[in-house]
């Protein structure tokens, strides 16, 4: 069987002939693989995946990139040969956020908590008449939507089935969910767009200061603390931050805006028992059983 970056080259070379060259793997998730090269002798992404709304959810918040919310332009999305789909976008300057020592993320998540902040304030008129996301007052409430969790997912076909091969995981999840059910009552409903994965690579840093916000494909419609959440979440999974504080710097995000939100504690809870939930069931998918476990453990502390 070719090699992807072969089948890669050669599009490229279809596609754009002797403007693009120096074709490059830079990254490889899930969903899609990504390949630095130069085109007209810029800088540029190209990434293949099997998902067109991804792509476009990238382009429509091109739309909104600014030098505190920097988001690379996406210049082209299209249809490959083979039924999957492309798109190609600039390339930004920077390493990971995941890649950053302690002093270094000390440094860039208050400028990406003010960044996100600020999104908040926009008129997203774009996104809403695209229809990627649903905007306030359409399709179910926000409570609906977490709960929706335990449901089958057509990108997850088959998660519960291979979740119930594993007992204790499956009790814990099932518990977290009636645990969602208890809490979902008593929260407001608060919408913004929330990016929901700000690690795995989607946030560049250069020389102490965010050069790029990147991927939006999982992002959507909810409560923005959700990812206040992703942070508080994920943070024992990075060891070199252990010595940080991540409440403490979210704490003082908020007061820097005149206080926390209200219901913060509450709407807080249910993101994390949220994301749990997500990914135990990705896990389970993915057939990560470590994990899995390990999600599942975490799970039981906000239960």
């Amino acid at each position: 069987m070719e090699d992807f970056t072969q089948t890669a080259n050669r599009f490229l070379k279809d596609h754009f002939g002797e403007r693009a060259h120096s074709l490059v793997l830079c990254g490889a998730g899930d969903w899609s693989k990504a390949y630095s090269f130069i085109l007209d002798g810029k800088d540029m992404v190209i990434r293949f995946g099997a998902h067109r709304e991804d792509f476009e959810k990238d382009r429509v918040m091109g739309l909104y990139s600014s030098h505190i919310l920097p988001i690379p332009r996406v210049i082209e999305v299209g249809e490959t040969e083979s039924g999957g789909f492309y798109a190609v976008s600039e390339r930004v300057p920077g390493k990971h956020l995941d890649e950053l020592n302690g002093p270094e993320i000390q440094q860039v998540l208050p400028q990406l908590l003010d960044a996100l902040h600020e999104l908040q304030q926009l008129d997203l008129t774009d996104t809403q008449m695209i229809g990627l996301w649903r905007p306030a007052g359409t399709g179910p409430s926000w409570g609906q939507e977490l709960l929706s969790i335990a449901e089958p997912r057509d990108r997850l076909a088959g998660w519960r089935e291979r979740l119930d091969a594993f007992p204790q995981e499956a009790r814990i999840f099932d518990a977290g969910v009636d645990k969602l059910r208890q809490l979902v009552p008593q929260i407001p409903e608060n919408r913004g767009i929330t990016h929901n994965d700000l690690l795995n690579r989607n946030v560049l840093v250069d020389g102490g200061r965010l050069t790029g916000v990147i991927d939006w494909g999982n992002a959507f419609y909810g409560d923005p603390l959700y990812d206040n959440a992703w942070f508080l979440y994920w943070w024992p999974w990075y060891p070199q931050w252990r010595e940080i504080d991540v409440q403490e710097v979210l704490d003082r995000h908020w007061e820097k805006h005149g206080g926390w939100p209200a219901q913060y504690e509450e709407r807080l809870r249910c993101c994390l028992i949220h994301i749990g939930l997500d990914h135990i069931a990705y896990s389970a998918f993915r057939q990560r059983d470590e994990d899995m476990k390990r999600n599942a453990q975490q799970l039981l502390t906000y239960i």
